[in-house]
């Protein structure tokens, strides 16, 4: 017997539809949304839960340096590992971006608890201006 795949639903809401309702994004959509989320919520910006985050903004106007990018990895495999329990973290890449000076690229690789498919989610942060 097989276990069945959940039905994956995202938290905050998902946006209106034409006829009113709310539409709940699903599956890796949603996972996504709240690997993001909990990206850039700061720690100590949630009521309730003050530990809730990974602080991502706190890097912006630091040098983009091996430094800086191997502290930002750090802080997003323990983040993603402490909040998301849906997803295996197997990697966290952060390399310099050759589209700006300021700019980092993540990239983390995780699989789904129930479905096992690895997947990635990849996106540029911007440290701020070049000095």
């Amino acid at each position: 017997m097989s276990t069945p795949i959940p039905v994956i639903q995202s938290w905050p809401l998902g946006s209106v539809d034409a006829d009113g309702r709310l539409c709940w994004s699903s599956d890796d959509q949603s996972i996504r949304e709240v690997m993001l989320n909990i990206l850039l919520t700061r720690p100590g910006e949630r009521l309730q839960r003050p530990g809730f985050g990974a602080g991502l903004l706190n890097f912006v106007h630091q040098p983009n340096n091996e430094t800086t990018r191997n502290l930002i990895a750090g802080v997003v495999r323990k983040s993603l590992e402490q909040w998301e329990p849906r997803v295996i973290i197997e990697g966290v890449d952060v390399a310099p971006s050759p589209t700006g000076v300021a700019d980092v690229h993540i990239n983390i690789r995780y699989r789904m608890r129930f479905s096992q498919i690895p997947t990635e989610l990849g996106f540029t942060f911007n440290l701020g201006p070049a000095a």
